[in-house]
């Protein structure tokens, strides 16, 4: 079974959004290895402030079938559909990487390109991946983080039990 990495947000009850993902991917893939939180400011709008995270774990699903139930998860925590692209989200769960795989089965690319594009991903994957490689450039994601570039500013850890 692949192994897969998925990004967690929230910047709307964001504690007990990021609760609810956690505990809803529990409960459909089982033990879950997880990111330290995050709180970054909003990207590319003028909102409250994130929580983030990387949560990963094994699974039989297609990339097809974890897209379809990460979007039931969201909607299950009230995800709205049809919101702006960069507005405020009670959740936000996007599959980043189905194992070493590169596809775009679901409608979705895999590897994301968020992880090269975003502290707010990259960082989290480094800190609980950090020898994995990223399938498409073949570089480890802690080196990544070394050497990302974009904007690091406000990224700050949050000590919260998941």
């Amino acid at each position: 079974m692949p192994w897969v990495w998925v990004s967690i947000g929230s910047n709307i009850q964001r504690e007990k959004n990021v609760r609810a993902a956690i505990q809803a991917l529990r409960e459909r893939f089982g033990e879950l290895k997880i990111s330290p939180l995050y709180e970054t400011p909003s990207e590319g709008f003028d909102g409250d402030p994130f929580f983030n995270l990387v949560a990963g774990f094994e699974t039989s699903l297609s990339p097809a079938q974890l897209h379809a139930e990460l979007r039931a998860i969201e909607s299950q925590n009230g995800r709205v559909r049809g919101a702006q692209k960069f507005s405020s989200r009670t959740l936000d769960i996007d599959a980043l990487t189905y194992g070493g795989q590169v596809t775009g089965e679901g409608g979705k690319a895999l590897p994301r390109d968020e992880i090269l594009r975003y502290a707010f991903v990259l960082k989290p994957l480094a800190d609980v991946a950090p020898h994995e490689i990223h399938p498409e450039v073949g570089v480890s994601y802690a080196e990544l983080w070394r050497r990302f570039s974009g904007e690091r500013g406000g990224l700050r850890e949050v000590a919260m039990h998941l």
